[in-house]
């Protein structure tokens, strides 16, 4: 009778694990449709991303609070320096997107920052002294080589700025990268919800600081669309993505959600195909599958055959 019931339990924390990781990847990729749209009313990057932000604050200031009356230990100044460090990382990777969507695709904005995974066994090869594994490495040049394609791709049907476009998009992967290596070691210390919600309000800080400093209060001043844009950025592609997948995480853990992550490049090509009339060719479709074999691939490989320099 016990198995039974601790099979149900099994199956049922699957089901929403693989749901919530499956909500949480949707989300995160309409992101870069979102954007491109509210590009159309020229709002900049530092404005559009402080508007984003401020929509998001009173969600995470909720959930702060939440997570802290539920902690009675309170954090001390060497934790609260590594969420410093890493809201930063975080609000990083998010303004170099920003700034990279202007120059590029949506379609290849996802795929380039689809590369977090390759990115992160770098790290974790450079701060572990960790050996990649040859099939890990062949996998990493097979993304590479279908983001080269998609690259070419855009190349022939978009405007100058595209190598600076996707430049920034890969630096901003690569804080993504660097967030989430710390973010890993951070959460067993003080819970993921906690930390999550810290390090989201420390780079809403950070990025409500930048334009204070660089505009002025009549620059969030924008069309109506662009309040709408930003709100859903704020609540579909911000709040509940980060806790849906932090739930989807704990159910299944982070190798099967990546993998069912596999589905957002693919699901903001089609969308910035419908939305932002973003042409599609051949040669994207043959690099956007090897993208996603490729880091597929390292998703795998990495939890075995990335192995300690002895």
């Amino acid at each position: 009778m016990t198995t039974l019931v601790n099979t149900a339990t099994h199956r049922q924390d699957a089901f929403w694990g693989i749901l919530f990781s499956l909500l949480a990847a949707i989300g995160f990729s309409i992101k870069s449709i979102l954007v491109k749209l509210a590009y159309v009313y020229v709002v900049d990057a530092v404005t559009l991303l402080t508007l984003r932000m401020v929509f998001s604050v009173p969600f995470f200031l909720m959930i702060a609070f939440w997570a802290g009356a539920r902690q009675q230990e309170p954090l001390q100044k060497r934790k609260w320096l590594v969420i410093g460090a890493l809201g930063l990382g975080y609000y990083l990777f998010n303004y170099l997107d920003f700034l990279g969507l202007q120059y590029v695709s949506a379609g290849l904005e996802r795929l380039i920052q689809f590369l977090y995974p390759t990115l992160t066994v770098v790290l974790a090869a450079l701060l572990y002294r960790r050996a990649i594994s040859s099939k890990v490495i062949a996998a990493m040049l097979l993304s590479y080589a279908g983001i080269a394609m998609v690259f070419m791709h855009d190349v022939r049907v978009s405007e100058s700025g595209i190598v600076l476009g996707a430049s920034l998009v890969f630096a901003s992967t690569l804080f993504y990268a660097i967030y989430l290596v710390g973010a890993g070691h951070s959460i067993a210390r003080m819970g993921t919800v906690r930390f999550t919600a810290y390090a989201m309000l420390i780079a809403s800080t950070i990025s409500v600081s930048q334009f204070a400093l660089t505009h002025p209060l009549t620059a969030l001043v924008q069309p109506a669309p662009v309040y709408q844009l930003a709100f859903m950025m704020a609540i579909f592609s911000t709040v509940l993505p980060v806790f849906l997948l932090t739930a989807g995480i704990r159910r299944i853990g982070s190798g099967e959600a990546s993998l069912i992550g596999s589905i957002g490049p693919v699901f903001t090509i089609y969308l910035a195909h419908v939305f932002l009339d973003e042409h599609v060719s051949a040669l994207q479709i043959g690099g956007s599958l090897l993208v996603l074999v490729g880091v597929v691939a390292v998703s795998l490989s990495s939890r075995s055959d990335v192995r300690p320099i002895s």
